[in-house]
């Protein structure tokens, strides 16, 4: 059975023409009916291709100078009836509205029109209402509709109509990438409102009218011009972690650029969030002297794997992408090798955010460019990070950054306390567990297997929950064939956890999910309860003396 959806009916509705009379002739020529407005109508028309009115579809003549032509009940009706339910279904039937199999809008000219110095009113004239809502709509209904919004895209959903549609992660990718238009296309008309505001002198903060001293660095630095900010070095984000969020970013040394300063070969702008992601993707890969790859999702790894020396990183990009392939959709993903054409073939079909590498293969870089959102940064150097810095409430806190470089990092000085000595494999496999698990946000669990997490524990309250979150997550999202249950990862696997366990029961909920060896700190008052159980279970159990909390 297929999740292709075919695509029988498509809703037509461009400002830029490109590209556009070649679409409309492969829909044509597919048999697809092809709803429209205004002038694109008329430009499908040209080509001599059948076209049916938007107005005829509503029974509504576009009105008030154009500001409403499909916002109407068989427009967005057909854009968001899930026809996975049958009560949609039927409501469409009662109402007489045919479904869209495929929604091509792209929006008016709002940032251009500002870049070119247009007057209040023709800006204002290019803020778009129905075409962000009928995105938005079709980006919602992914499971039902393919939403295309940028003419280079065309090509795909051309060579798809002939292929039978788009497939359910192929419509989910694109309802990303419409979201993303949208979201940008919003903040840019905000961030023009604010300008005018400021510009009619109305309450909006402003530094000029405070005195430098008065104002604390990081502030003024928020509150400089565009201009005066690039001119000490300084680049502007669209915003923040969210939208309402001023922010900047700066290159603290220009001969050690790191992340900050990376080389940008591909993809939009890097935003607040992108950085936070990459830089933990970053410091995770880089954490290994093998070929290593991590996929990082919300500053957490959601995968991560080494592969032998000599070996081609894709090996170690499949591995970490298996760990959990559902939340590796919208990832970040870095790797300390040159990233090889295969690892960009299988980086290519998944939506990626981010990719950092010290290197690209010159085809590998060609196939990653052709995903013309994805940001692709080649680093330069050896992964250093001397300090770290936290802002708090009336001041700041300096500490010294973890690195994989404490005594207890080196398994030749762990403490062997209970069960048998692990033998080389297995040995290797806690070796990874114990560097792969410091990426984690506390309290973490890592489950490996082979050179690669298979389950991952992170960010809960207590460390009994991050056990079982790591086993529930080795044992359900393992791929698998249809109709077959997920394998159990976790039995055979090793397991690293970044603090001691101050009770045996986290210990045994890995114990009695099949882990055949544990690594952790040790230091608790019930670590002689954790050994027992070990023992009990001829589970073997390592101490290392060395902890590597990630708050």
């Amino acid at each position: 059975m297929t999740d292709k959806q075919p695509i029988r009916r498509a809703l037509v509705s461009v400002y830029d023409k490109t590209g556009l009379p070649e679409l409309a002739r492969a829909l044509a020529d597919a048999g697809v009916e092809i709803v429209s407005t205004g002038s694109t109508a008329a430009t499908i028309r040209e080509q001599g291709i059948d076209v049916v009115d938007v107005a005829a579809v509503t029974g509504f003549p576009e009105m008030l100078d154009g500001r409403v032509k499909t916002l109407h009940p068989k427009v967005h009706g057909g854009i968001l009836a899930d026809r996975r339910l049958e009560d949609h279904v039927a409501q469409l039937e009662q109402h007489g509205i045919a479904p869209f199999d495929l929604v091509v809008v792209n929006l008016y000219p709002f940032e251009e029109t500002v870049a070119a110095g247009g007057t209040f009113a023709e800006i204002i004239e290019k803020i778009d209402i129905g075409g962000p809502s009928m995105v938005r709509g079709a980006a919602k209904n992914f499971a039902s509709v393919a939403v295309v919004v940028d003419p280079e895209d065309y090509r795909t959903a051309a060579e798809a109509v002939v292929a039978g549609g788009f497939s359910l992660d192929e419509r989910q990718e694109l309802a990303a990438v419409a979201f993303t238009r949208t979201a940008e296309y919003d903040s840019a008309i905000s961030d023009w409102m604010l300008e005018q505001l400021q510009e009619l002198d109305l309450p909006v903060a402003d530094a000029e009218d405070q005195d430098e001293e008065d104002l604390d660095p990081e502030t003024y630095i928020l509150d400089m011009s565009d201009e005066d900010a690039e001119s000490v070095g300084l680049r502007s984000l669209r915003y923040g972690e969210n939208p309402h969020q001023r922010a900047r970013v700066a290159v603290s040394d220009e001969d050690e650029p790191g992340i900050a300063g990376a080389e940008q070969l591909g993809g939009k702008a890097m935003s607040y969030n992108n950085y936070v992601d990459a830089d933990a993707a970053v410091r995770a890969a880089y954490d290994h002297e093998l070929p290593c790859v991590a996929v990082i999702k919300h500053n957490n790894p959601c995968g991560i794997a080494v592969a032998p020396e000599g070996e081609d990183i894709a090996l170690a990009h499949a591995r970490a992408h298996g760990t959990d392939p559902v939340s590796a959709y919208g990832g970040v993903i870095a790797t300390n090798r040159t990233v090889t054409l295969a690892m960009a073939q299988q980086v290519k079909p998944v939506f990626t955010e981010v990719i950092l590498a010290p290197g690209y293969e010159d085809e590998a870089l060609e196939l990653l460019r052709s995903k013309k959102n994805l940001r692709i940064l080649r680093l330069q150097g050896a992964y250093r990070r001397p300090v770290e810095v936290r802002e708090i409430w009336g001041g700041s806190l300096i500490q010294d950054a973890d690195a994989i470089d404490a005594e207890g990092d080196e398994p030749g000085a762990w403490t062997l306390a209970a069960g048998e000595a692990a033998d080389e494999a297995t040995l290797v496999d806690l070796a990874f567990a114990w560097r792969a698990v410091r990426a984690v946000k506390s309290n973490a669990i890592l489950l490996a297997k082979d050179g690669a997490a298979v389950g991952i524990g992170m960010g809960q309250v207590n460390r009994l929950d991050s056990c079982r979150l790591a086993v529930s997550r080795a044992n359900s999202l393992g791929e698998h064939a249809e109709g077959e249950e997920a394998p159990e990862r976790a039995r055979g696997a090793v397991a690293a956890s970044d603090a001691f366990f101050p009770f045996a029961d986290g210990a045994q909920i890995l114990i009695d999910a099949g882990v055949r060896a544990i690594v952790q700190p040790g230091g608790s008052i019930r670590d002689e309860e954790v050994i027992e159980a070990c023992r009990a279970a001829g589970v073997t159990l390592y101490l290392t003396g060395t902890r590597h909390f990630a708050h």
